[in-house]
């Protein structure tokens, strides 16, 4: 282990305990627990630790994402995820493609993968490593598998301590499963929606007449109907409806989804707001600057993007009254999006972590025992204090976007990776909060997806999420499409997913419906969906071709 910190602007890296900082370093049973005391006033900047592991030609590696976006799923080993570093500097910084997630303050491993809190190996020998420490500072879990290692590095940087202040540094588990680490957890709600929401359809382009007209085609089933982005002036301007879109304000919908019994839902993304809103142009000291006065930028989307400043108590305060004004309208649940923007600029002295920790904590304190749905978010930030959760990217009109959007960050808008993050982070649903793995659709028209790809989003989304929403005209659906609609709410409601596994691009699923187990082949490349029985290789069955491709050209290096 190796701890470094500042101390009067001067480095220093330990080993052990030394003048300046005191270390306690708990193990037991799998569990290891590293804990700092300030011997006088001083910074942390880095904790590492590295862990022996011996990796086998059977391996999959299963790594979690950084936030909800951030593509996750299980690698063969040698195989790498796509970083940015292929892309002219030029282009990443004018589209501030680092901003979404981890790029934005790690680099990519070369020759391993990075998961983030959770994360596990399946094959030979199961190995699973879980965070208790993620309310103090993100664990950064590096599979180094060309070095024969596992490198655990503690988020710390930034921390400020005092003398006599003591830190947790490191606190995490080592298992075969994560079931023992997901079952200390508990949701904040068991229940699940199905409903509407405007986004994948319109998008921006909503109207008062847009929405009555897809409140009238609602499903008589729907519990829920969600207002998405597009009804305000700008971005950041929460409390200015827009008056030519909404002559009337969004009183009169909201009166109208709850006469049909409904939910209402409300989007909104409290830690950013676009270059044109009154917000930027009014309060220039709300927004963000790095060390060389430059705004901040959450992302390459709406007029420009722009990050709110924490450390300004006057940002507090308004995001507190915005969220606190549709309260008192009456809305029932909160879509809160663009959330992992708060960790671009960390409180003073704070980890990144313990900045997200006092940002979610204003939402739900604010809106109180309203739902709430975290999207762009920290995962484990989340954990039992967001009602649901997106686990994936956004679904997009066409399967896997142009080929060139293909080499993006990854937490590109992308319905392939979306449909492979509802997979792979199923077991949280349930455990730490509800899935949400975005909406399915069905429809003919504004998509460019083939039927099939549309059937297995939709009853993939049904069998893994407890959120499942579509922006669909449902009440116009034909017969063909209401036959799937209504397999999936089979699945939706009585399927029990029992687990999965790999091979190649396809990825076997097994399911109980009322005691029968079945089995779902999904095959990723495609986007095709197909019952089958197992497909799993008998006991003793060589590795895959693939892999053994793969263990011929690494004994030839």
């Amino acid at each position: 282990m190796e701890i470094t910190y500042l101390v009067e602007g001067v480095e220093y890296k330990t080993e052990c305990t030394d003048d300046y900082i005191r270390i306690d370093d708990q193990k037991k049973s799998g569990r290891r627990k590293v804990v700092v005391t300030a011997c006088c006033d001083l910074e942390l900047r880095d904790a590492q630790i590295v862990l022996p592991h011996s990796y086998h030609l059977d391996d999959l590696v299963m790594a979690n994402g950084y936030q909800s976006w951030t593509r996750t799923r299980e690698f063969f080993l040698g195989e790498y995820s796509n970083d940015l570093s292929k892309l002219p500097k030029m282009v990443v910084d004018k589209y501030h493609l680092r901003a979404f997630g981890s790029q934005a303050f790690w680099k990519e491993p070369s020759g391993g993968h990075l998961g983030f809190d959770f994360s596990w190996i399946s094959g030979k020998e199961p190995f699973f490593i879980g965070s208790d420490n993620y309310k103090n500072a993100y664990l950064l879990i590096y599979f180094e598998e060309k070095f024969d290692r596992i490198r655990l590095q503690s988020d710390i940087e930034g921390k400020v301590l005092k003398e006599g202040e003591s830190f947790v540094v490191f606190d995490y588990m080592i298992e075969a499963s994560p079931h023992e680490y997901f079952s200390r957890f508990r949701p904040r709600t068991s229940t699940k929606l199905f409903g509407y929401t405007s986004w994948y359809n319109h998008y921006q382009n909503i109207n008062e007449s847009i929405l009555n007209e897809a409140l009238d085609a609602a499903d008589p089933r729907f519990d829920l109907f969600q207002i998405d982005d597009g009804y305000e002036s700008f971005v950041g301007d929460w409390l200015d409806v827009d008056p030519v879109k909404f002559p009337q304000g969004l009183s009169p919908i909201l009166e109208k989804i709850h006469a049909k019994n409904l939910k209402a839902g409300i989007w909104l993304a409290p830690f950013v707001a676009e270059e044109e809103s009154k917000l930027v142009k009014e309060h220039p000291d709300w927004i963000a600057k790095d060390a060389k006065g430059t705004r901040i930028s959450a992302g390459y989307v709406w007029s420009g993007s722009c990050v709110l400043d924490l450390n300004h108590p006057e940002v507090v305060e308004y995001i507190r009254n915005a969220l606190s004004h549709y309260v008192t309208m009456g809305f029932d649940f909160f879509k809160l999006d663009f959330l992992y923007a708060v960790n671009l600029k960390p409180l003073t002295g704070k980890t990144r972590s313990e900045t997200s920790e006092f940002a979610y904590r204003l939402l739900r304190d604010t809106l109180g025992d309203k739902l709430i749905l975290g999207c762009g978010a920290t995962l484990s930030n989340a954990f039992s204090r967001f009602d649901y959760c997106r686990i994936g990217p956004d679904v997009s009109l066409t399967f896997d976007d142009i080929p060139h959007m293909r080499i993006l960050h990854p937490e590109r808008v992308s319905t392939k990776n979306t449909i492979l993050n509802t997979i792979y982070r199923s077991p949280l649903d349930g455990k730490v909060f509800l899935n949400d793995p975005d909406v399915f659709m069905l429809r003919d028209d504004n998509n460019k997806m083939s039927f099939t790809r549309r059937s297995a989003l939709t009853r993939l989304n049904a069998l893994f999420g407890s959120l499942f929403l579509t922006s669909d005209l449902v009440g116009r659906y034909n017969e063909k499409q209401k036959k799937i609609l209504e397999e999936a709410l089979v699945l939706f409601k009585l399927g029990n997913p029992l687990g999965y596994a790999l091979k190649d691009e396809r990825v076997e699923i097994r399911y109980e419906i009322e005691g029968e187990v079945k089995y779902f082949y999904y095959d990723s490349e495609r986007g095709s969906l197909r019952d089958k029985r197992s497909i799993l290789p008998p006991p003793g069955k060589p590795i895959l071709p693939r892999m053994k491709e793969r263990a011929e050209k690494k004994g030839k290096e």
